[in-house]
């Protein structure tokens, strides 16, 4: 299971996606329910479970799709990352646009504000918006992602964590790829690979 995450601006409606999976069809209908207009798709790092909906989402509704540069590598092996769970999925559409790291994506009348968190894979990043960080696979509530895919580190995850999420204050919620929502002061406090 792989927590997807529809973010919308309640003043213009204007919506973003960020890491489409299976669960995309149902978060699609959701999305339309709910009259959103969606604006782009995010992902915070190219692995199967976090992109393989770009595809369902992309055909829906032609809207860019963005992905850290360093992740490209990994993005384009999707087929590839498929088969080595015995799974099949096409290629992923195009990237359009790549994050850089601290910069600031307007969503209606958020703002987004891009992170790059490498550590799970070379081009992980964490979106912060208000007092949300939405976290992919980097830190999940008593743990942290695993390194030992294609261009993880350990080490560098560590770091991404210390130097980038915990200064960002106690109070920010994490919202992670996978499990239950946390936040910074807890797994400041409480994680064990933190410590």
């Amino acid at each position: 299971m792989k927590n997807g995450y529809i973010v919308a601006c309640p003043e213009t409606r204007h919506a973003i996606y960020i890491d489409p999976g299976d669960e995309a069809p149902q978060l699609l209908e959701w999305l339309a329910q709910k009259e959103l207009e969606l604006k782009a798709v995010f992902n915070t790092h190219g692995h199967l479970d976090h992109v393989c909906g770009n595809r369902t989402v992309k055909e829906r509704y032609d809207v860019p799709i963005f992905l850290h540069q360093e992740d490209e590598f990994i993005y384009e092996a999707l087929s590839d990352q498929a088969a080595w769970f015995g799974l099949n999925y096409p290629p992923g559409p195009p990237v359009d646009r790549y994050f850089t790291d601290r910069e600031r994506l307007p969503v209606g009348n958020l703002h987004f504000c891009v992170h790059h968190t490498p550590g799970h894979s070379p081009g992980s990043v964490t979106l912060e918006v208000e007092d949300l960080l939405f976290c992919g696979d980097l830190i999940f509530a008593g743990a942290v992602g695993r390194t030992d895919l294609p261009g993880g580190s350990h080490p560098q995850l560590i770091q991404s964590i210390r130097e980038r999420i915990l200064p960002l204050g106690d109070g920010k919620q994490l919202l992670p790829g996978h499990g239950a929502a946390t936040t910074v002061g807890v797994e400041a406090e409480t994680n064990p690979f933190l410590k």
